[in-house]
């Protein structure tokens, strides 16, 4: 009999998405419905109920604590994957975003919000809403699916379970009053339960119950057992890591990402057809309203926030600019990052190209126009960005950290420099010039970037490991 997999996200790319979470929710259970019958579970946000096509309600969660009872839809993506989406008007039909509201906020309820959620999925997992589906394991994301495994663990459930970290730094913190709120037993506000620091902490939560603890890269899977990296709870990560219960499984891309056949590319190119890729590049420029130039260009599609080293590109951004290069942006994020681009495009606005917005079919664009992708990252659990940039011929200038080293082979496909520093980041910049400068060996890493292969396939066999290695126990 095929294994059951509920796959619980709180964005998923088909119907929304804010950051990589939204692009692997898509991507990864598709990957693996060869070997298994896995289904999603989502919020019934507006913009997913907007997209709902024929749907049915097979379920009903009554209300507990202060979290309003909920419906169950089911649905069915045009590629036939299963859906289940929370269906509660009050906590989920807002004007806004799954986190936060339309001034970027952070909505006051979320404990409530992703409570309502996470319960409803345990519900469903072990077969209480649909009378023909239970799940044999539960893969959990982040903070906002978290309380999955705890909700299970506190009611005696065997089902196994999964967390996997994609950022480590969002935790879910709120205050003790959040106990009562979401019906959590007060015996679990303690350092062996959801207790950090005096708050209330899904991640935590997901960390101390789930029956194995999954990230998005190898590195990252070390990294979080340190201080630099572990966010005040490396020491509860080394000891999973230390029992074997902490598996770093780097991340694919869709096959979608091929310059040859992405209809969002202006003039499809392969490796070897440089013309046409310099013809994307000056798109690219009359797209931003940059000047034409044979110099660099430099792109950078990404949240515009500390984590991703945006202050970094703003130090360098000058010495690029008056070296001869150019620089095109895409993102939202922070207010100060975001109007300091703007005031940097504005007294330079032949050489630097700022949009303030997330398009996919732009992005793939830039990907495919620019020479080289800025990616500064203070840490990168495991980056798609640099694997789309490389599929695209666009050589990622990185931080050696996180899934940034699994996958860019420094002078190879791409520059690496170690220290979080515009001085460090600087010096990877002056490599990339010096190849700029030197086309033969610039071509031959386009080549080799291009002709790297990021599969869901290795994925797909990593967690198919670890399922089976938590039904067994």
């Amino acid at each position: 009999m095929s294994l059951r997999i509920l796959f619980a996200t709180p964005e998923f790319e088909d119907f929304i998405q804010v950051g990589g979470l939204g692009a692997v929710a898509a991507a990864l259970p598709r990957a693996m419905r060869k070997r298994a019958d896995v289904r999603i579970i989502l919020p019934g946000y507006r913009a997913v109920l907007r997209q709902l096509s024929a749907h049915e309600i097979i379920g009903h969660c009554p209300a507990q604590a202060q979290m309003p009872a909920c419906d169950i839809a089911r649905t069915t993506t045009a590629d036939g994957l299963p859906v289940y989406v929370v269906i509660c008007p009050e906590l989920y039909e807002r004007d806004g975003g799954p986190y936060t509201d339309t001034l970027n906020r952070d909505w006051a309820d979320n404990d409530v919000r992703f409570g309502r959620f996470a319960l409803a999925a345990a519900a469903l997992a072990s077969g209480a809403v649909d009378r023909n589906w239970s799940a044999d394991v539960v893969h959990a994301n982040d903070w906002p699916t978290a309380l999955i495994p705890a909700y299970l663990a506190w009611q005696g459930s065997r089902i196994p379970t999964v967390l996997t970290i994609h950022n480590l730094a969002y935790q879910g913190l709120f205050p003790k009053q959040t106990l009562g709120r979401i019906g959590a037993p007060d015996s679990s506000f303690q350092m062996d339960g959801v207790e950090f620091y005096g708050k209330v902490s899904f991640l935590k939560a997901g960390l101390v119950y789930a029956s194995h603890l999954t990230t998005v890269s190898e590195t990252y899977a070390q990294e979080i057992t340190t201080s630099e990296f572990g966010c005040g709870l490396e020491g509860l990560l080394a000891k999973r890591s230390h029992t074997g219960e902490l598996t770093g499984i780097l991340n694919g891309i869709d096959e979608t990402w091929d310059p040859r056949t992405c209809p969002e590319v202006l003039e499809p190119f392969g490796a070897g057809d440089w013309n046409a890729r310099s013809r994307n590049g000056d798109h690219v420029r009359k797209q931003f309203g940059l000047a034409l130039s044979r110099g660099p260009l430099f792109g950078l599609v990404a949240r515009l926030v500390y984590q991703k080293g945006v202050d970094l590109v703003l130090a360098t951004a000058e010495t690029i600019m008056a070296s001869g290069g150019q620089i095109v942006i895409m993102g939202r994020g922070e207010p100060q990052f975001e109007q300091a681009l703007s005031e940097a495009q504005k007294r330079r606005p032949k050489d630097m190209g700022v949009a303030l917005r997330f398009d996919d079919a732009d992005a793939r664009m830039i990907f495919a126009g620019t020479d080289f992708t800025l990616m500064p990252s203070r840490y990168e659990p495991c980056g798609l960005s640099q694997m789309y940039a490389q599929r695209f011929g666009s050589l990622p200038i990185a931080r050696r950290t996180g899934g940034l080293a699994e996958t860019i082979a420094d002078d190879k496909t791409g520059f690496l420099f170690r220290e979080s520093s515009s001085e460090s980041f600087l010096g990877g910049i002056c490599r990339a010039f010096a190849a700029f400068g030197e086309k033969s060996r610039l071509n031959v890493m386009r080549s080799g970037a291009m002709a790297k292969s990021y599969s869901w396939t290795n994925s797909v066999t990593g967690y198919r490991s670890v399922y089976e290695k938590v039904m067994a126990a």
